[in-house]
């Protein structure tokens, strides 16, 4: 993430035959990035170099391709050099001799040698000075400091690579910096030898597959804690000097927000988990096992529970079960905003879903006003828009109707599933969706349909009354471009008692009948927040 939260607080088949019948909306929601077709990179091997004399960084990318068959030409992103900004090409090797490449419009477009053998390791050598996705500055301290910032595709800043999440693979970092500086990356560290002259070289390696986009290094001067263990993953933080005891406080929760979802939805991908205090666009970005936080955040209150929770969960969502398509990104965004309402609850108690929930739905509808939309939108091309309220708030609200549909068991079965069928890979809704039909044995188009590609939610107009033995409820949905179908809970209070009863509305307008033998004191609609709707 890029958490949201940094936006609004502190603040992503029926079986076999409903595959081929996907929504139109569904079939036609895909981003706009050209793919290498029948190439998969298996490992990227980042050698960089940086300095204090100036913003000028020396690279090298080792980029390891198996091919399926023989292809025209194979596309690595690097966004080429403008004015003062931008990385110019050095050298293209395939294997050991030199490409046969050309270099147009940021992309380097190498024509491979599949004659003997289908695997080919590529080396781009580069310089220059990033624009972004390489954040080059000082520490609110002052302490300069350098810190990778890739969400959604801006690693092709200061990376060579294919710089879009369907392609992940397992990744390493050779850093060499000035010998002062503490060195932090994705993965393990493997080594780390002073080289004289006042460099030092520090490698870390992760053999899980990433996508660039969670891809980072770190080099400043770090302040190291470590936490504990869940499993055999260490926990740690890393925060400036100035502050560590505040920092190293704020992190604790850590190893419990880990064991968490350990425990309830399956292994974690990483070699490790690092908490890291960061110069980042966003309140948190979800880095693969080392994760960047906003550095003002840090303050020692303890209050970064529901951020770190949202961070965390991305480790499996948006990360390891990757959306194969920017359009899709809910299941990265709205499966952490509500993961991270997860943990709350499982800490804090129901009162703290239902608040949590409330405070989202009320930003979701003051969205809509706006921006009316569906969570999985088809118009939007640019994968640094398609962050939004629908992708965070709604997506989350829409795993928690799911999961009071189904019911818990059912639900979290389905989520396990979900995640063993797609861990370290990719997925779209529509591999979500036939999951929780497999698990629960029910047609769910119709609720994936509404909900995910449909923008809005209902709006209703809901009134009761008394007569002859007989409690009369009436519903009535008002917006005009749809007529959703949902359960709806009423809580009805007599006297010390509050009975909860479900209807399963179907039209636009529907009245239903209880017989009671007194009336009550009041009737709630939904009263433990399990719909998604607005009260006119």
């Amino acid at each position: 993430m890029k958490s949201m939260i940094s936006i609004t607080t502190i603040q992503r088949i029926i079986f076999i035959f409903s595959v081929f019948l996907l929504p139109l909306s569904a079939m036609n929601a895909q981003d706009t990035y050209k793919r290498n077709s029948n190439a998969d990179v298996q490992h990227y091997r980042f050698d960089l170099r940086v300095n204090d004399d100036s913003n000028e960084i020396l690279g090298q990318s080792f980029i390891k391709v198996n091919f399926d068959k023989e292809i025209d030409t194979f596309a690595i992103d690097l966004i080429g050099k403008s004015n003062q900004f931008g990385m110019e090409v050095l050298e293209v090797l395939e294997d050991d001799t030199k490409a046969n490449y050309t270099y147009h419009n940021n992309k380097i477009l190498i024509i491979p040698n599949l004659k003997d053998i289908k695997e080919r390791t590529f080396s781009i050598k580069y310089k220059g000075i990033p624009e972004k996705g390489l954040v080059m500055d000082t520490t609110m301290y002052g302490q300069r400091s350098f810190f990778g910032d890739n969400w959604p595709n801006l690693a092709r800043y200061w990376l060579a690579c294919v710089d879009h999440p369907y392609d992940k693979a397992s990744v390493s970092f050779n850093v060499y910096a000035p010998d002062y500086y503490d060195v932090v990356a994705t993965g393990t560290k493997t080594e780390e030898s002073n080289l004289g002259d006042g460099m030092k070289l520090t490698c870390y390696n992760e053999p899980a597959p990433v996508a660039t986009k969670v891809m980072t290094m770190a080099v400043t001067k770090f302040a190291y804690s470590y936490l504990g263990k869940v499993g055999d993953i260490e926990v740690s933080a890393w925060v400036y000097p100035e502050n560590r005891l505040e920092g190293f406080a704020d992190f604790e929760e850590a190893t419990k927000i880990l064991e968490y979802f350990s425990t309830n939805i399956g292994p974690y991908s990483y070699a490790k988990l690092a908490n890291m205090q960061a110069k980042t666009q966003w309140g948190g970005l979800e880095n693969a096992g080392t994760i960047s936080y906003k550095e003002a955040l840090i303050t020692g209150n303890k209050k970064i529970q529901e951020l770190m929770a949202h961070e965390i969960a991305h480790q499996w969502f948006g990360n390891s079960a990757t959306e194969n398509d920017w359009n899709h990104v809910w299941l990265s965004e709205g499966f952490a905003t509500y993961f991270a309402i997860l943990y709350q609850e499982s800490v804090d108690g129901n009162e703290k879903r239902k608040t949590k929930l409330l405070q989202d739905k009320n930003e979701v509808i003051e969205y809509y006003q706006e921006n009316p939309s569906p969570i999985v939108d088809s118009s939007i091309k640019d994968p640094k828009k398609v962050l939004s309220r629908n992708t965070y708030q709604k997506g989350g609200w829409v795993l928690n109707m799911l999961r009071h549909q189904l019911g818990d068991e059912v639900f979290w079965e389905g989520i396990r599933r979900y995640y063993a069928a797609y861990k370290d890979s990719n997925a779209m809704s529509s591999d979500f969706q036939r999951i929780m039909e497999e698990v629960s044995g029910k047609e769910l188009n119709e609720f994936f349909e509404q909900w995910l590609y449909v923008k809005g939610y209902p709006e209703l107009k809901w009134g009761w009354k008394y007569t002859k033995g007989k409690l009369k409820i009436s519903v009535k949905q008002l917006q005009k471009h749809h007529t959703f179908k949902f359960p709806i809970e009423f809580g009805i209070k007599s006297e010390d008692d509050i009975k909860t009863i479900s209807f399963d509305v179907e039209k636009g307008s529907e009245t239903f009948e209880i017989e009671m033998k007194d009336k009550p004191e009041s009737v709630v609609i939904d009263p433990e927040l399990w719909l998604l709707f607005e009260e006119k």
